[in-house]
């Protein structure tokens, strides 16, 4: 796809964290200790997007289909886990040093942003140790072309039961929530009464210890995954795999992202993992450098993690079709979905700037986030035109109604002239301002300004309701 979205697009990175401290959707992680690199804490309104997106995620993809269930497993499992599913020798990333700062980077995504190598993943740590040779790199950092040989290094967190050091026992934090649906699929398929095919969904957070390269919240060490294991024979799984491919799809213009930003790229089979049969990425045109990076992954999982469970457990994963009078392990189709890439996708994407004036008329520039009303942190915001009793008694008024009858989050705001309030809702995605001034108090009216045109319209107050729950779904 051409780069031609990009030089367009007004949003930068630096300019979505500026925003994300200063209206407190992110803050760095222990912000008055100096932060803790690459941590991240959501903030008031961090916190609301990311319970919406999940919340719409969980309805849309689990909740509304019959054939799935839900499930919610712990962070720490059996170490026996681990090495069923090969977590313990094979989920490695390569490391490189710098000897001159001590700064470590990923080999491979060294390689790929440095030489534009799109293939540097699946090289050896030795291939790519004479890439980084032959090619003189220099250290991103300092500039020093002091690099070590590139390495293998594992990225799970461990950590250890028991009161005593000696006699505790090592675990791990998981590096992905799928491992809980598989060790309790067969206690799922006896409690929930699904057949074959059914899916399993998840929403919990998972932690890798990974070299980053410093893009916000795309990849951190604590994150947040919803995810999918869908269940089906054999011989289903391709038909299924497209199924759900379509399903991402759905999701993604559910979201509001804009479908030249994002792409389909299917893996070449040096690329795949050792579980897979099958994987396809949706990719997103992130600004500046970064370029096109995984948004989300779907995987054909074959009957890898069961069989390896049941290897390693000793007890029998199969299922016995009643119908067909079959037993058979069945394969897996994973959608996988990042919380915290869809955070950031949905701020990146949502991000305008428009030449304006203000209500004297000078230029400014209006900071505005479009985000679909979904997903909007404050789904209004009431505004009485001045700080009146008269006029803040009828907006607190308007403020309980809309809340109480819709449900959503209202904000309610009084300070500062209404211009520099209704720049205050433009910048946080506030899709509308019902504004209470004098007018209001003979004809029991409000006037309803639209985020995205700056229109105004004139309702009953006694409509304000219905009004906005027509406009958030």
């Amino acid at each position: 796809m051409s780069e031609q979205p990009e030089n367009r697009r007004t949003v930068t990175m630096e300019k979505i964290v500026a925003l994300s401290k200063r209206r407190g959707f992110v803050f760095p992680g222990s912000d008055i200790y100096g932060g803790l690199a690459n941590t991240w804490d959501f903030g008031p309104l961090g916190v609301e997007l990311r319970n919406n997106i999940k919340q719409l995620w969980w309805q849309t993809l689990v909740q509304r289909r019959r054939d799935m269930v839900g499930l919610d497993a712990g962070i720490l499992m059996h170490p026996h886990v681990w090495e069923a599913s090969e977590h313990v020798v094979n989920f490695n990333d390569p490391l490189v040093d710098c000897k001159t700062c001590k700064a470590r980077f990923r080999a491979d995504t060294l390689l790929e942003d440095k030489l534009g190598m799109e293939d540097a993943a699946t090289r050896t740590p030795e291939e790519m140790s004479a890439i980084i040779k032959d090619a003189n790199l220099a250290c991103p950092n300092c500039g020093n072309r002091t690099l070590t040989d590139a390495r293998q290094f594992n990225m799970m967190f461990s950590t250890t039961i028991g009161p005593v050091s000696e006699t505790s026992t090592k675990v791990y934090l998981r590096p992905e929530t799928a491992q809980g649906m598989f060790v309790q699929y067969k206690n799922i398929l006896a409690t929930s009464r699904q057949k074959v095919p059914f899916g399993v969904g998840q929403i919990g957070k998972a932690f890798r210890n990974e070299i980053t390269p410093g893009n916000f919240v795309f990849r951190v060490l604590e994150f947040e995954q919803m995810e999918i294991e869908y269940f089906v024979t054999p011989e289903d799984a391709p038909a299924q795999f497209e199924s759900w491919l379509a399903s991402m799809q759905e999701w993604v213009d559910l979201i509001g992202l804009k479908p030249e930003h994002v792409r389909v790229r299917e893996h070449a089979a040096e690329e795949l993992s050792h579980y897979s049969d099958r994987t396809v990425d949706y990719e997103y045109l992130f600004p500046g450098s970064m370029g096109w990076k995984e948004l989300y992954g779907l995987a054909n999982r074959t009957d890898f993690d069961l069989r390896q469970h049941q290897e390693h457990s000793g007890v029998d994963l199969s299922y016995f079709d009643q119908a067909a009078n079959a037993r058979y392990l069945p394969y897996v189709i994973e959608p996988t979905f990042g919380v915290d890439r869809t955070f950031l996708t949905v701020l990146l994407d949502a991000y305008d700037e428009e030449e304006t004036t203000d209500v004297n008329g000078k230029p400014e520039t209006r900071v505005v986030l479009r985000i679909s009303p979904r997903l909007a942190p404050f789904k209004a915001a009431v505004l009485p035109l001045a700080k009146k009793p008269e006029l803040t008694a009828v907006a607190r008024d308007l403020f309980d109604q809309l809340q109480d009858a819709t449900g959503v989050l209202i904000d309610y705001d009084e300070t500062s002239n209404i211009g520099k309030r209704y720049r205050r809702q433009d910048e946080i995605g506030t899709p509308f301002c019902f504004t209470v001034d004098f007018d209001s108090l003979a004809d029991g009216a409000v006037t309803v300004r639209d985020r995205d045109s700056m229109s105004q319209e004139r309702i009953a107050i006694s409509e304000a309701s219905v009004y906005l729950a027509g406009r958030i779904q």
